[in-house]
C-alpha cells in the first residue's frame, strides 16, 4: 500500500533535500561527544527532531507559499520514521501508533522552539528538554548544545526560506 501511495504522490525533491540536510546536521558527532546526547535511537531522534523543528520554523517564515514545504518536510520525516521503525522490527499493528507518537514529539518541539524564538522560553531550558528530556546533563555539554542550536538558528535565519527549503543551509 505504501509503495502505491508513494507512486501516486512522489516525494518533493525540495523536501528530500531539506530533510537530508537536517539529517546530516543531526548526525554530526559533536552532538554525541561534546554535547553528551546519548548516542542511541532516542538520542539521535531527539537531535533530528530538534533540528527539524528549527528548520520548520524558518521555512514557515516564508509565508503562505512555504506552508507546503513545511508539510512535505514533515511527510519526509514520517516516511523516514516509518522505514526506520520497520527496520527496527516494529510490525504493522503497532507501527502507526509508534509513528504518531514520533510525529507528536516533533510537533511538541516545534511548539517549544516557537516559544523560544518568540522570547517566551529560554534557550537553556528548551535545549535541556528537547535533547536530554529530564536526564541529568553536565553543564559544559548543555552549553555546547545550546551554542550549536543558536548557531544553527543563526545560519537558518541568514538563509532565505527558499534556500532552506532546498536544503542549502547546512
Amino acid at each position: 500500500m505504501r509503495s502505491l501511495l508513494a507512486r501516486l504522490r512522489p516525494a518533493s525533491p525540495l523536501s528530500s533535500a531539506t530533510y537530508d540536510a537536517a539529517v546530516n546536521v543531526a548526525r554530526a558527532p559533536h552532538w554525541y561527544r561534546a554535547g553528551a546526547v546519548p548516542d542511541s535511537m532516542d538520542g539521535r531522534f531527539a537531535v533530528l527532531a530538534t533540528v527539524l523543528a528549527l528548520v520548520t520554523l524558518r521555512i514557515e517564515e516564508g509565508g503562505q507559499a512555504s506552508n507546503h514545504a513545511a508539510v512535505t518536510l514533515t511527510e519526509a520525516f514520517i516516511a523516514d520514521m516509518d522505514a526506520q521503525m520497520r527496520q527496527a522490527g516494529f510490525g504493522d499493528p503497532s507501527l502507526g501508533k509508534q509513528v504518531r507518537h514520533l510525529v507528536g514529539s516533533l510537533a511538541s518541539r516545534v511548539d517549544r522552539w516557537r516559544r523560544v524564538l518568540a522570547g517566551e522560553e529560554g534557550w537553556i531550558e528548551a535545549t535541556r528538554r528537547s535533547l536530554y528530556r529530564d536526564a541529568p546533563v553536565a553543564e559544559d555539554a548543555l552549553a555546547h548544545s545550546v551554542d550549536q542550536l543558536r548557531l544553527l538558528h543563526q545560519r537558518l535565519a541568514a538563509t532565505n526560506p527558499a534556500a532552506v527549503e532546498a536544503g542549502r543551509w547546512s
